[in-house]
């Protein structure tokens, strides 16, 4: 999730009926991104006496509130749940409407097709899916193994099944597998780190730092927050050229202390720089663009050690052109892009929900007559944009980039395939 949608929790607990207490927490409310760090807790004060004219509740709703209303953790932890469930619904109803479609199964192919967005998308939303991480490592290792074996299963199918059942068995195979299992190094992926943990696992940091009442404690989660952040991008990134602990400890480090200093360091300086009259005014915009600074900080960082090694360039079958050597230049694209992924990830997160709660009727009214449901309803839209915006992202940019063999170093130029006609382009994986 994004930590951008931190103003978007700001507003919204500014919506809770006024109290002494109600106002004294809402100072401390916090919620947490996919890759920027919360602002400082006088940003909350700005953006809660800012909104406060356009979220209050009638005179009756207030007065019959409760003097000691608590933050609603328990509706906010329910409202994550069912925001995963919500992805986990999409992911499946995407498998199921594309069941149809599925090509014979080919592992050196793709289920969708690669060269449109809607193709790309499909692939990741599947991959994205929460429900991949219920798969223990004995049954993804049993379905890569059905991948490895797939023209055995395909040459000799059990009476009733057609080869498209079986080939749309075999691309689910390769779905589990793959999203537990790395390309280059066959190494199983943390749960946190995978792509389909992302928005679990970010959950109930979100909540944790919703219910932070201390610097010391949204430092601590903001810190968790970046770290989850930078190993993310580091067990999703190319692994075919090592990646020394000393390089990779110099990485964290800097990747997750330059996206802490951009987010804090941004609502400082406003603070500091502007009347508190013009900070309360600016500070509702600081939160977009620390999130995308930082968040493009933290992937660039972690995935630079990979431009100064380069990457292997593969032809259309995966087969290496060259085993000893790799592209830097290549590798400098699969890492820019992938950057500029993540930082455009922070936009739907940022404007959908505020939308959607300002314009959609039910949700309004809902919160109209309960605004103590603001906080949970902000949750779920957050967290569903997150799961939802994620795979929609990534799929911007292909995994497998293409470079065209002129454009690399001079050893990949006038290279023959196996008919002995020229190469014209090859490819690469740039990692997620």
């Amino acid at each position: 999730m994004s930590c951008i949608a931190r103003r978007i929790f700001t507003s919204s607990i500014a919506r809770l009926p006024p109290s002494k207490s109600v106002a004294s927490s809402s100072l401390r409310y916090r919620c947490k991104s996919t890759s920027d760090a919360p602002a400082v807790k006088n940003a909350a004060t700005g953006e809660v006496a800012s909104n406060a004219s356009t979220a209050k509740v009638s005179a009756d709703a207030a007065s019959s509130s409760s003097n000691s209303a608590a933050p609603p953790i328990g509706k906010t932890v329910a409202a994550m749940s069912l925001a995963i469930a919500t992805v986990m619904g999409g992911a499946a109803a995407a498998e199921v409407a594309t069941a149809p479609l599925v090509p014979t199964f080919d592992p050196k192919k793709e289920r969708f097709d690669q060269s449109s967005f809607i193709g790309r998308l499909s692939k990741m939303l599947l991959g994205c899916d929460p429900f991949l991480l219920t798969y223990s490592d004995e049954k993804v290792r049993e379905y890569k193994a059905m991948v490895d074996n797939y023209e055995f299963l395909l040459k000799n199918l059990p009476d009733g099944v057609s080869e498209k059942e079986m080939s749309r068995k075999l691309w689910e195979a390769q779905r589990i597998s793959s999203a537990a299992l790395h390309p280059d190094t066959g190494d199983t992926i943390p749960h946190p780190f995978r792509m389909s943990g992302y928005v679990p696992f970010n959950g109930p940091i979100c909540v944790a730092m919703v219910a932070s009442t201390s610097t010391s404690a949204l430092l601590f989660w903001s810190w968790v927050n970046q770290s989850q952040n930078a190993l993310v991008n580091y067990y999703n990134r190319n692994a075919s050229s090592e990646m020394t602990n000393e390089t990779l400890m110099k990485s964290y480090s800097a990747a997750v202390g330059s996206a802490l200093t951009v987010a804090f360091g941004l609502a400082t300086f406003i603070q500091k720089r502007f009347s508190p009259a013009q900070a309360k005014r600016m500070m509702k915009f600081v939160a977009f663009p620390s999130a995308v600074v930082a968040s493009s900080l933290n992937c660039y960082i972690v995935r630079s050690p990979e431009i100064d090694t380069g990457v292997p360039l593969v032809d259309a079958d995966g087969s290496n052109v060259l085993p000893n050597e790799t592209s830097k230049i290549a590798a400098e694209r699969g890492v820019i892009s992938t950057t500029m992924s993540r930082a455009l990830l922070q936009a739907p997160v940022y404007f959908l929900p505020p939308i959607l709660m300002s314009t959609f009727p039910p949700i309004k009214n809902a919160i109209a007559r309960s605004p103590i449901l603001s906080v949970p309803i902000t949750t779920y839209l957050v967290l569903v944009c997150f799961g939802l915006g994620l795979p929609a992202s990534v799929a911007i940019f292909p995994q497998m980039g293409e470079i065209k063999v002129e454009e690399a170093e001079k050893v990949y130029q006038n290279l023959r395939d196996e008919d002995g006609k020229p190469r014209s382009v090859l490819y690469y994986n740039k990692g997620l």
